[in-house]
C-alpha cells in the first residue's frame, strides 16, 4: 500500500513543477461590438469555467500544457466550441452572432474528451435544464419523452423505466455521476432512482456505439449529468416548487452550493408527493399515489492539478402498486384480510394516501470522481458504492412485513487515461467493471441470491483530418456469475436439510460470459451547414438475472415469471448514418438505423395443450410467462425540423418523427415482431421566444405541441402475450418567464399543461393496460392520466 502512496504523491509533486499557462480575452456582440457581460466560458474536461465582467473581460489561469475545448455561451447568443492547443499564455477575442437556438452543442458521453457534437460519429441526442424545466413531467424519465426515439415503459406515475429505439431493461447503460446506476433495472415496475431536481442536462447514445462504460448497453447510455461548478468566490441558493393538479401532486426542492478557498460543495434535498391520478373512464385509479425523498451532497476541489469529487446520494420512494381489482359494477376494490372484495371508499380515493400493496425502494450511493492531469495526458478515476432495498408490502393483514425484499450492493470501478495528442489521435484506454452482490431478505422469492464480478478493458481513439473526424475503439468483457440455489419447505419456508418433500426454488448454477464490442465512426463537414455522419458498431449483453433464474409472481405487471438457464448472451450489429443542415433559419436532422440482434431475449406468455393460460400461483391466478430467445432485426429512425425564419427568429416551428419497426426472423405471423416495441411518433409544434424583453424580464416564451402517437398493431400476438393499441393525439401547451428580482436574485416561472383535450387513452408501453377487464365496461387494463396543469417556480438566490 505505501509503494502506491508514494507514486501518488509522486505523480502530484511532478506536476506541479510543469509550466502554467493562462487564457484570457474578450467577448463581444458580432454585431454592435459591444461587451458582453456575464457570458459563461467553461472547460468541461477539467469542471472550471469564468464569466465576463462590465468589459466582456474573463480569465482562466494556472493551466498546464493541453489540449482543451472551450465552450462560450451567453443567452439569446450561438454558442461557440474551440479547441485549444496550449503551449504558453493565450489571448482570445471572442464575437457571439445572435441566436435562439441551434446545434453547436459539446458532448461528453461515449468520447474521449469533451468534443463537439457535430464532430461525434456516434449519434447522441441532448436534453438541457431549460428543457426539462418547462415541460411538464411525472419524473425524470417522463421528462426524456419529448426526445425522438426515446419512450418509456411505465406501470405507474413514478415507475418509468426508458425504451431507446424500442429497446430497454438492462440493455440501456444509466450513468449517475459518472457511475452505472444498479438497481434491479430488470423489472418492468423499477424505476429509475435519481432525483429530477439534481440534473442539469442528461446526454443520450442511441446503440450500441459507447465503449467506455461497459457491455449491456447495446440500446445505448443515458448520462445523467450534475450541476456545473460554480465559478470561484461565490455562494448560490435554489428554490424549487411544483404543483400539478391531476394528482395534485407537490414537490420542493431546496439547494446550496459554493465555492470558497478551493473547496466547492453542493447539496439538495427534495420532497414529492402525489395522489391517485385520474382520467375519464376510470376516474381517480386508486393507489396510483407515491412519495419520494432525496438528499445529494457533493464536495470537492479543483486545481491546476485537475479536481476530485465526493458524491452521496439517498433516494427513498413509497410507490403504491396498481392491482386494478375492481367491484361488479366497475368501482375500484381491494380484498380485505378475510379475503373479501371491499370497494374502495371516495375518501381513500382522495388525498395522498398509499394502500397496500405498495414498494418501498431506498438508493444509497457514495461515489468518488477524479480527474489528474499529468504532462502527457490525464487519468480518470471514478468509484462507487450501491445499496439498492427494494421492498414490496403486499398482505393488508400484515402491512409491515415486506413479502418481496431485495438488497443489491454494487462496487463499481473505472479507470481511464486520455493521452496527449499524437499525431494528431486523441485515444483513451482504460479498465471497468462491477462486484454484485443480491440478498433475498423477504419472504416471497422473485430472483435467488447471487454474486457477480465482470470487468472490461477497451481502447478508444479519435482524430479530425480538417473536414472529416475518424473514431473507433474495441472493448472485451468478461462476467463471472454464481448463482445460489434455495430450497423451501411445505410451508414455503427456506431450509438446507433437503429431503423429498422439499421445493425447489432456484437451482444453482454458475456461468462464465465473455464477449467483444467494437465501434467504427466518421463524421464529415460537407461545407459550413451540413454534415453526414455513418457509424458500424457491435456490442454485446449477457442475460441479467431475472431471465436467468426468475421463479415467482412478478407484482404490478400481472404475471408469474419463469428463468431459463440455458440463454445465452445477445450480440448487437448496428449501422447508423446521419445527416444534419444547420442554417440560420433552419436546423434538420435525419438519423436512420439498422441493428441485428443474434438471441434476443424476450418474454411469451405460456399456455396448455387446450390453449389456456397456465396457473402456477393460485393465489394470484396471474398467468404464466417464461423467458426465450430468437434472431431479431429492428431498423427505423428519426427526423427533426426546426424552422426560424431571420426576419422573425423569434418564432420556432418544430417537427419530429421517430419509427422503430423491429421483428423476429424466419417467425409466423403471430411471433415475427418483437413484444412491446414503441409506436411510431409526431411532435409538432412551435414556440415563441423573446431574449432581453425588458430589462427585469430577460426572457418569455410561449409553447404549444402536439403528439400524435400512430396505431400499433405490429404486435406479438402468440399466446396473448400483448394487444394492439389504437392511435390518439395529446396536445400541450405552455408559457414561462425568467424575472431579475435583483442584482443577485430571481426567478423562473412555469406554467403548463399536458392533454389540454383530455383525451382517454393507453400508450401501447404502459403495463397497466393488462390489469383486469373492467366488469361494467368491458374495457380492458387501466388508462393514462388525464389532462394535467402544472405551476413550477424556482426562486434563485
Amino acid at each position: 500500500m505505501k509503494i502506491y502512496i508514494i507514486v501518488f504523491l509522486v505523480l502530484l509533486i511532478s506536476n506541479n513543477i510543469y509550466a502554467l499557462f493562462n487564457i484570457e480575452g474578450t467577448i463581444k456582440d458580432a454585431v454592435s461590438n459591444e461587451n458582453l457581460i456575464g457570458a459563461t466560458i467553461y472547460i468541461p474536461d477539467l469542471k472550471i469555467g469564468a464569466i465576463s465582467d462590465t468589459n466582456g473581460y474573463f480569465a482562466i489561469y494556472n493551466l498546464k500544457k493541453a489540449s482543451y475545448l472551450i465552450v462560450i455561451n451567453y443567452i439569446g447568443y450561438k454558442t461557440i466550441s474551440k479547441r485549444i492547443d496550449l503551449h504558453s499564455d493565450t489571448v482570445l477575442s471572442i464575437k457571439l452572432s445572435p441566436a435562439i437556438t441551434e446545434l453547436g452543442e459539446i458532448v461528453v458521453t461515449g468520447v474521449t474528451q469533451a468534443t463537439e457534437l457535430k464532430q461525434s460519429p456516434i449519434t447522441v441526442a441532448t436534453i438541457d435544464l431549460n428543457t426539462i424545466q418547462e415541460n411538464n413531467s411525472s419524473n425524470i424519465i417522463d421528462a426524456l419523452k419529448i426526445i425522438p426515439g426515446i419512450n418509456q415503459l411505465s406501470s405507474g406515475q413514478n415507475i418509468s423505466k426508458p425504451i431507446i429505439r424500442g429497446l430497454g431493461y438492462n440493455r440501456i447503460i444509466t450513468l449517475n455521476n459518472g457511475i452505472k446506476l444498479e438497481g434491479q433495472q430488470w423489472g418492468d415496475e423499477h424505476g429509475i432512482e435519481i432525483d429530477e431536481f439534481a440534473i442539469d442536462r442528461v446526454e443520450i447514445i442511441k446503440g450500441p456505439g459507447s465503449l467506455l462504460y461497459g457491455s449491456d448497453g447495446i440500446a445505448g447510455v443515458i448520462n445523467f449529468l450534475p450541476p456545473k461548478p460554480i465559478i470561484n468566490d461565490k455562494i448560490e441558493s435554489q428554490f424549487i416548487l411544483n404543483y400539478q393538479s391531476n394528482n395534485n401532486l407537490i414537490a420542493y426542492s431546496l439547494s446550496n452550493e459554493g465555492n470558497k478557498y478551493g473547496l466547492q460543495w453542493l447539496a439538495r434535498f427534495t420532497n414529492k408527493y402525489a395522489g391517485n391520478y385520474k382520467n375519464n373512464y376510470d376516474g381517480l385509479v386508486y393507489n396510483s399515489g407515491y412519495q419520494e425523498y432525496d438528499g445529494n451532497i457533493s464536495i470537492g476541489t479543483i486545481n491546476n492539478w485537475g479536481y476530485s469529487y465526493l458524491n452521496i446520494n439517498s433516494y427513498n420512494t413509497k410507490l403504491g402498486i396498481i392491482e386494478g381489482l375492481r367491484d361488479s359494477i366497475g368501482n375500484f376494490a381491494y380484498e380485505n384480510k378475510e379475503g373479501n372484495k371491499i370497494t374502495v371508499p371516495n375518501n381513500e380515493l382522495q388525498g395522498y394516501n398509499i394502500g397496500t400493496p405498495f414498494q418501498w425502494v431506498n438508493h444509497l450511493s457514495l461515489t468518488s470522481n477524479s480527474l489528474l492531469v499529468l504532462r502527457k495526458g490525464n487519468i480518470n478515476l471514478d468509484f462507487g458504492i450501491q445499496i439498492n432495498n427494494r421492498k414490496e408490502f403486499e398482505e393488508i393483514e400484515y402491512p409491515n412485513i415486506a413479502g418481496l425484499a431485495l438488497q443489491l450492493n454494487t462496487l463499481n470501478y473505472n479507470i481511464r487515461y486520455n493521452c496527449n495528442k499524437i499525431a494528431g489521435w486523441e485515444t483513451s484506454l482504460g479498465i471497468g467493471g462491477m462486484y454484485q452482490k443480491n440478498i433475498n431478505r423477504g419472504i416471497e422469492y422473485l430472483i435467488p441470491d447471487y454474486n457477480l464480478f465482470d470487468y472490461g478493458i477497451f481502447i478508444y481513439t479519435q482524430k479530425t483530418f480538417n473536414l472529416l473526424t475518424i473514431s473507433g475503439g474495441l472493448r472485451y468483457d468478461n462476467r463471472l456469475l454464481n448463482v445460489d440455489g434455495l430450497y423451501l419447505n411445505q410451508s414455503g419456508m427456506p431450509i438446507t436439510n433437503i429431503d423429498s418433500n422439499s421445493i425447489t426454488k432456484f437451482t444453482q448454477f454458475n456461468r462464465y460470459y465473455n464477449g467483444l464490442s467494437g465501434s467504427l465512426g466518421a463524421t464529415y463537414q460537407l461545407s459550413d451547414y451540413s454534415t453526414i455522419k455513418l457509424n458500424i458498431s457491435n456490442g454485446y449483453r449477457t442475460p441479467n438475472i431475472a431471465e436467468l433464474a426468475s421463479n415467482g409472481v412478478h407484482e404490478g405487471v400481472f404475471r408469474y415469471e419463469i428463468g431459463n438457464s440455458n440463454l445465452n448472451p445477445e450480440y448487437s450489429h448496428q449501422i447508423d448514418l446521419s445527416y444534419s443542415y444547420n442554417t440560420d433559419n433552419i436546423i434538420f436532422e435525419i438519423t436512420p438505423f439498422i441493428n441485428y440482434i443474434n438471441n434476443y431475449i424476450f418474454i411469451e406468455k405460456l399456455k396448455d395443450n387446450n390453449g389456456n393460460d397456465i396457473i402456477i400461483d393460485s393465489n394470484t391466478a396471474y398467468p404464466t410467462f417464461s423467458y426465450i430467445s430468437g434472431n431479431a432485426m429492428l431498423w427505423g429512425g428519426e427526423i427533426y425540423c426546426d424552422i426560424h425564419l431571420h426576419n422573425i427568429d423569434w418564432l420556432h416551428i418544430e417537427n419530429t418523427f421517430s419509427y422503430v419497426q423491429s421483428i423476429l426472423t424466419n417467425q409466423s405471423d403471430s411471433t415475427t415482431f418483437l413484444p412491446f416495441t414503441p409506436a411510431p411518433h409526431y411532435r409538432g409544434g412551435w414556440k415563441a421566444q423573446f431574449n432581453n424583453w425588458i430589462i427585469d424580464i430577460p426572457s418569455v416564451y410561449i409553447k404549444f405541441n402536439i403528439d400524435y402517437y400512430f396505431a400499433q398493431n405490429q404486435i406479438f400476438s402468440a399466446y396473448q402475450t400483448e394487444s394492439a393499441t389504437p392511435d390518439y393525439t395529446l396536445l400541450s401547451a405552455g408559457i414561462g418567464a425568467n424575472i431579475n428580482l435583483s442584482n443577485n436574485s430571481s426567478i423562473n416561472i412555469y406554467l403548463s399543461g399536458n392533454n389540454l383535450a383530455n383525451i382517454t387513452y393507453q400508450n401501447h408501453l404502459n403495463k397497466l393496460k393488462y390489469a383486469p377487464q373492467n366488469p361494467l365496461t368491458k374495457r380492458m387494463g387501466i388508462f393514462d392520466m388525464g389532462r394535467n396543469f402544472s405551476i413550477k417556480l424556482i426562486y434563485n438566490m
